[in-house]
């Protein structure tokens, strides 16, 4: 590994192989869930810093899995990822250990971080709504006035069980309680325009092609499709839509993580705790909110220009941890009610 560049993904047989190396300073090893194009810019700022390479091993899934059947051998230093429920899954996974830093508690607000120092958040995404510019006048909503009737056949949305929609979800429950949440959620099954599929990008397309008004969505792929030329047709999607920003009057909008971990056993430590300082601090979170379209969590740092066009965000101070608590109770809510069934007369 000494000979490898400043950012490398390296194949899975090739991780296995690494665990004796890995140990060499110099050096400090990321399992991450997010593409490597996406925290490559990131990451060279980090070695051109310290001096310190960073070796990026890239999962689709099966990451917690991964780390448990390599053991104590891991070559795993950082873990990174995105959702509370894949950094609460890392955590009740036993394949993290606590961290007590004080430059990161000091930069990472204590609403966005593991009450025992096991997972930390980066950078936010809201919860928000798409809407039509052309056929919703309105500018604000709240996530409760999605039951209203007014919207019937009018709303579309992605999977319901989906871990986007999911802790959405457990945060109405924690804040309204089960009992109201499940009613709640029987008014959005009654004014779904078909059965939930497609991803947040197939809502955007849906409001463009005329099917429905207002669709859930992450506010990060708005800046996604804005700067699509691979697929320019998505600009078009992006400029049919307008974010509205779920009560933005009172608790504030649903919002969820990237974030990071330090992995059970890292080989390389120090290099870690290096990293996930440099991750905490405010040229780092600049540079990720700027690559990911999503918001900084330090406070005093601003989003960049694409993600300032959407709108203000008043984010919902709620913890994370108590949506990570509530997420079995949504996904159980979701199936009771039929939500993926689609609407029903």
């Amino acid at each position: 590994m000494r000979n490898i560049l400043s950012l490398t993904v390296f194949s899975l047989s090739a991780a296995l192989a690494a665990a004796g190396s890995a140990r060499a300073d110099g050096e400090v090893n990321i399992y991450s869930y997010r593409q490597p194009e996406l925290i490559k810019p990131l990451l060279d700022a980090f070695t051109k810093e310290t001096g310190i390479a960073a070796n990026v091993l890239f999962l689709d899934k099966g990451l917690v899995e991964r780390i448990r059947a390599e053991g104590e051998n891991s070559p795993a230093d950082v873990i990174l990822t995105v959702d509370i429920a894949r950094l609460t899954e890392a955590k009740e996974g036993g394949v993290t250990q606590s961290v007590d830093d004080e430059i990161i508690n000091k930069d990472i607000p204590v609403n966005f971080r593991d009450p025992d120092g096991e997972w930390f958040g980066l950078t936010t995404r809201g919860r928000v709504i798409y809407a039509s510019r052309e056929r919703v006048k309105q500018d604000s909503i709240t996530y409760e006035e999605l039951a209203d009737p007014k919207w019937k056949g009018k709303l579309c949305m992605r999977d319901a069980q989906h871990s986007y929609n999911i802790g959405l979800f457990a945060s109405m429950i924690a804040h309204h309680g089960a009992d109201y949440t499940e009613k709640w959620l029987t008014g959005l099954k009654a004014n779904l325009v078909s059965r939930p599929n497609g991803s947040d990008r197939s809502q955007a397309k849906s409001i463009f092609a005329g099917e429905c008004d207002i669709g859930l969505g992450n506010t990060y792929y708005v800046g996604v499709m804005m700067t699509n030329d691979k697929e320019p047709e998505q600009k078009e999607w992006a400029g049919a839509l307008k974010v509205l920003f779920p009560n933005a009057a009172d608790r504030g909008t649903h919002v969820n993580i990237s974030g990071m971990a330090l992995a059970k056993y890292a080989p390389n430590k120090d290099n870690a705790l290096r990293l996930m300082r440099f991750l905490a601090e405010g040229e780092a979170q600049k540079i990720y909110a700027e690559q990911v379209f999503e918001y900084p969590v330090l406070p005093g740092v601003e989003p960049s220009e694409i993600v300032k066009s959407f709108g203000p965000i008043k984010p919902d101070t709620l913890p994370l941890i108590e949506i990570a608590r509530n997420r079995k109770l949504a996904s159980e809510l979701v199936d009771k009610v039929g939500l993926n069934d689609g609407p029903t007369e």
